[in-house]
């Protein structure tokens, strides 16, 4: 079986040009002719050219292919072992590129300038920019939306710390009120429902009521926020959720 020169173009995704150009600097000389004079490339041909691609891909110039191909005391199998350890070397470099350009990504979207090790010992176990995009899908042409992104912009590390002290402090003091069997729809736990909308008020955009109430219902209808809650104590999404439409009704009977 033998290949004519636009068929092992088309199989490498190399063009006709490189291939004639391979052939004049003897890098790569097809084994048989036509009787037209036409290249015809075997199968020994393919396997040279896969090759002579894999070392030009890591950045081998074509002088430095042809010698590690040529050299008589190379085992082809030497060929594969060095060019898998070279992609592989190649691959985790670029995901480390990767990771950084997506660290660089996440602190753009907070709009703060922390290193990654400062957003770790911020936030701990809990990442903020996770639901940045949901949030940004359903809110995102909302004036709390944008009256939240105008307020954080000017945030620093600091003011992140002590953002998230608070709300550390309310999520934990509403999981104490769930373990100790308070019922959501009790003044106790009401009044930090109120304390978390007043919270977000202060410190992201003006949460009515009625906002404060379709973010109860996404900490248990999107599985990531309810990830977040179960995590400081089980049951808690339904029992925030609870809590503050009931702190609503109370809100909404008041006036």
């Amino acid at each position: 079986m033998s290949y004519s020169v636009g068929q092992v173009a088309g199989f490498a995704g190399v063009t006709v040009r490189t291939l004639h150009h391979y052939d004049e600097i003897g890098l790569l000389v097809p084994s048989e002719r036509s009787h037209a004079g036409h290249r015809r490339y075997s199968d020994a041909d393919l396997d040279r050219l896969q090759q002579i691609l894999f070392y030009r891909e890591l950045g081998f110039p074509l002088d430095e292919v042809a010698a590690l191909l040529d050299d008589p005391r190379a085992d082809p199998r030497a060929h594969l072992r060095r060019q898998h350890e070279l992609l592989t070397a190649r691959i985790a470099k670029l995901q480390q590129m990767a990771e950084a350009v997506e660290t660089a990504m996440e602190a753009r979207r907070m709009g703060i300038n922390l290193t990654p090790e400062e957003k770790f010992e911020v936030f701990g176990d809990f990442d903020p920019d996770e639901h940045a995009e949901e949030v940004e899908r359903r809110w995102g042409d909302t004036e709390a939306y944008a009256e939240s992104q105008r307020r954080t912009a000017a945030y620093t590390k600091e003011d992140w710390k002590r953002l998230t002290q608070e709300l550390d402090a309310l999520h934990a003091r509403m999981g104490d009120l769930l373990a100790s069997g308070v019922p959501a729809e009790s003044a106790e736990a009401m009044d930090v429902a109120e304390e978390h909308r007043r919270f977000i008020c202060s410190s992201y955009y003006d949460c009515s009521h009625e906002l404060h109430g379709c973010l109860g219902d996404m900490y248990v209808s999107d599985s990531r926020f309810t990830a977040t809650y179960e995590a400081i104590r089980p049951g808690l999404a339904a029992y925030m959720r609870d809590a503050i439409h009931a702190n609503g009704a109370r809100a909404g009977s008041a006036g």
